[in-house]
């Protein structure tokens, strides 16, 4: 997404190195990804209030274990693995940078700014989830952090991922103390923004209830520090090259080895507040071990191939396929487009939820490949590309 995520050259995907191909393909792999959590959001009659209510439920029959085992499958491994990608972004735009004799960070801060000003639009006008505010904001701070020494790094790496699991062990022993009782639910939306509201009405909404819908970002902005560096570090160590065989290795043995196991199992069996720690504790070393497996592959094969052609192109078009699948899915589901989400039984959801799925990601691939045939950036990374040379002119 915008230079910090899709930094390779506009070439065919056929004629670049193994390494390029690997980032192009896991970006549209973190893309997509992101859509198979996010998706369930847009399916519930109540959007993410909806959804946050359900996390917690009981199966009570074969459709709702489909549902958890599906949410599960992709519940934090993306987002892990798209933050680990913005840190990859950050190490190869330092190297240019060096390489060139350009200070770093430069003129990166007006990246960050015009990130920002990209995942604020998207939050007011798309989706209450954005994730592109918290990035533009750990990669100012990243940014600086990568021109300090590899010990100041390493420390900074460590205190952000002590203070990320300490948060996440207070959060355990609270509710392992905590009295027992039963969940609680919010109370149902009366009036509906998503099902009944207009565009503006969900405006609205997103701005009277920022805080909320921003917790996340400042939650988990420790460990995005952490995965950047993470990214960066890899990248740096050769994780993408052939030498890198032996950090693949160990990656793949933690991430799907051990916490993709581990993950599963607890998520799908608990279920519950179980979640929480799967999606920030160990679903980010699952998306790491993904990294490694693609990496590996290519480096394998080099020839792109059908399907990994297919998610270059979205990894190229990263920005634009990210605030485009959650478009075109709010129009499908929520009440200022077809309304579909409130218009279906909940014993169709799942069957339903999967359907819009597809439909979204076939537009979005089908949409990049077009796209690309005729033009070398997106349209949102084009627009983002030109302010940034009229903010900030080379020469």
């Amino acid at each position: 997404m915008t230079d910090a995520v899709a930094p390779t050259a506009e070439a065919p995907a056929a004629s670049r190195p193994a390494r390029m191909i690997a980032l192009d393909v896991l970006r549209g792999i973190a893309i997509l990804g992101t859509l198979g959590t996010n998706i369930w959001i847009f399916t519930s009659p109540a959007s993410m209030i909806g959804y946050l209510d359900e996390l917690g439920a009981t199966p009570e029959n074969a459709w709702m274990w489909s549902e958890r085992v599906l949410q599960q499958l992709t519940q934090g491994k993306f987002l892990g693995l798209l933050t680990v990608m913005f840190g990859i972004g950050l190490a190869i735009q330092q190297g240019s940078a060096q390489r060139a004799g350009r200070v770093w960070p430069g003129k990166y801060p007006i990246r960050a700014g015009l990130l920002f000003l990209d995942g604020l639009l998207n939050f007011l006008f798309v989706a209450e989830f954005d994730v592109l505010m918290g990035y533009a904001v750990t990669g100012l701070v990243v940014a600086h952090v990568l021109a300090t020494s590899e010990r100041a790094q390493r420390r900074w790496l460590i205190i952000a991922a002590s203070v990320h699991v300490t948060m996440l062990t207070l959060i355990a022993a609270a509710l392992a103390f905590a009295p027992t009782q039963e969940r609680a639910t919010s109370a149902a939306l009366d009036p509906n923004p998503y099902a009944d509201g207009s565009f503006w009405d969900l405006v609205l909404f997103r701005v009277d209830h920022a805080l909320m819908f921003r917790l996340e970002t400042i939650f988990v902005f420790p460990m995005s520090v952490a995965l950047f560096l993470v990214g960066a570090r890899m990248f740096r160590a050769g994780v993408f090259a052939p030498g890198g065989a032996r950090i693949r290795r160990w990656l793949m043995v933690i991430g799907l080895g051990v916490a993709a196991p581990v993950d599963l199992a607890a998520g799908i069996a608990i279920g519950g507040d179980v979640v929480l720690f799967t999606r920030y504790g160990t679903a980010p070393l699952v998306a790491l071990g993904i990294l490694a497996a693609v990496a590996a592959f290519y480096l394998r094969r080099p020839r792109v191939g059908f399907t990994g052609a297919r998610l270059s192109e979205v990894g190229r078009t990263a920005l634009s396929c990210y605030i485009g699948q959650n478009l075109i899915a709010g129009m499908l589901c929520y009440g200022w487009g077809f309304g579909l989400a409130a218009q279906i039984s909940e014993s169709a959801r799942v069957p339903f939820t999967v359907a819009i799925y597809l439909v979204v990601a076939l537009a979005i691939m089908t949409f990049a490949h077009l796209w690309l045939r005729r033009f070398e950036r997106g349209p949102v990374e084009w627009l983002w590309h030109r302010t940034f040379r009229a903010l900030a002119p080379t020469g």
